[in-house]
């Protein structure tokens, strides 16, 4: 990468930690401190209070996106940022329950993950933007683990009103990122394997293997969220307060990363995609069971976390690999769109729908609720199909009309290892699907060559 794609894809890691930070950071703490908020009894409100972020995300996200072709990639962004720091600044000077849901939805309405996404493919060439795009998927992992614990112990340092101030000044400083240190396009174009294409809904739409790992996420983020409703209360009725729970969040973290690792290399290197897949979900399940059946052993519940998040944790890393598998050439963008949309809405319904049988129908209403989406789910994986062992490469062309394109995108799909082409001329980019052991690279960009 150029010292210039290489800023570019470190500013804009950065954007996404500071935010994403603000909207990780409260859930190991929320429901401690909503106890003592007027309405903050209802555990209804509670759980649209977390997940509240999601609706507005899940709305807004692809429009954002949209908006960015037409503004311009920085404007949508700082727009974005002003209003998830608006909304944290909304949710820390809160008096009741009913306007930390307004902070949250405002939080959510900074929707800007698909207008970061474009910017750092205009920053970006092809052959270096699954570089930036993993900086920037892995950083929201990190941020995600390094929020567990470190809520517990700035709750007890500046409450949660004070979490919700920092959250804010961050998305300020998040501003000052993208001004200072990311780069400006030279040229802000569509791309496919990034951003959305309405033309395209319909055939991800109607792809039932990409509807399971919408489905997919779709849970898995709604089991995540209706279980910060309960699992931080469990661990206080287990006998550790609420300041040290980070230490069980961190050591089941740590642990649950490390466990990961020879699963993806295995799962990756081996064309095993599908076995792995489908036994995380199974352990998913199982850790929620052991959730259920522990939840007054604080030993048990450690043992059940560690299961849990070391199933949670490979899911994460692996259903973005299974879209870039399984999404039709040129669909990618579209595809992961729709997916992180999905992502969004199932932490919403999660998390108020697991709020409401809480107050009304108790824990076991809620375990019953998780453990009906892990079912459907692990019987989605056991029946999927087993993703081909391909890799998405992208290669430059130069300008072609639509007839060189289409005789080009041909030549492409009839070269050794290739499974999928795609010449599309407004990017002046090839798409290629190709599976690696058989894939002679020389020989496409030999062949790209002769068509300049």
């Amino acid at each position: 990468m150029t010292p210039v794609e290489l800023r570019a894809s470190i500013g804009l890691a950065g954007v996404y930690a500071l935010r994403m930070l603000g909207l990780f950071i409260i859930l190991p703490v929320f429901s401690f401190y909503a106890e003592d908020l007027p309405g903050g009894t209802s555990f209804t409100l509670i759980g649209i209070a977390l997940g509240a972020y999601g609706l507005t995300q899940a709305i807004l996200q692809i429009p954002f996106g949209w908006l960015s072709d037409r503004i311009g990639r920085k404007p949508v962004i700082y727009f974005g940022l002003i209003l998830f720091a608006l909304g944290s600044f909304v949710a820390a000077s809160a008096t009741d329950i009913y306007w930390v849901i307004f902070g949250r939805i405002l939080q959510g309405a900074g929707a800007i993950s698909a207008a970061v996404m474009a910017l750092a493919a205009d920053l970006t060439r092809e052959e270096h933007r699954t570089k930036a795009m993993a900086m920037i998927g892995i950083t929201i992992g990190v941020v995600f683990s390094i929020s567990l614990i470190l809520a517990p112990i700035l709750n007890r340092w500046i409450g949660v009103p004070g979490i919700f101030l920092l959250t804010g000044l961050l998305a300020m400083l998040a501003i000052w990122v993208v001004y200072k240190v990311v780069p400006n396009p030279i040229v802000s174009r569509f791309h496919s394997d990034t951003e959305v294409a309405s033309s395209r809904f319909k055939t991800v739409l109607s792809n039932p293997q990409l509807l399971r790992l919408n489905y997919g996420i779709f849970a898995l983020h709604a089991v995540l969220m209706a279980l910060w409703l309960v699992v931080p209360l469990s661990l206080r009725e287990a006998g550790l307060a609420a300041d040290h729970h980070w230490q069980v969040y961190f050591p089941v973290l740590v642990l649950s990363i490390i466990l990961i690792i020879p699963a993806i290399i295995y799962a990756e290197k081996k064309s095993q995609m599908k076995p792995v897949f489908t036994a995380a979900v199974a352990l998913l399940l199982t850790g929620q069971i052991l959730m259920g059946l522990f939840s007054q052993s604080l030993f048990g519940l450690t043992f059940a976390l560690l299961v849990f998040f070391t199933a949670f944790n490979l899911l994460e890393a692996s259903l973005p690999s299974l879209i870039s598998k399984i999404a039709p050439v040129g669909a990618k963008g579209t595809a992961i769109g729709i997916y992180s949309s999905t992502q969004f809405l199932g932490a919403f319904v999660g998390a108020s729908l697991g709020g409401y049988l809480f107050q009304h129908h108790g824990a076991f209403a809620l375990t019953a609720l998780c453990g009906g989406l892990l079912v459907v789910w692990l019987l989605l994986a056991i029946t999927m199909q087993a993703p081909a062992a391909v890799r998405s490469k992208m290669y430059a062309v130069s300008r072609m009309d639509n007839h060189q394109a289409s005789q080009l995108s041909q030549a492409l799909a009839a070269l050794p290892g290739v499974s999928e082409a795609l010449v599309l001329t407004n990017e002046q980019v090839a798409y290629l699907k190709v599976d690696m052991k058989g894939f002679e690279e020389d020989k496409v960009i030999q062949l790209l060559q002769r068509s300049v």
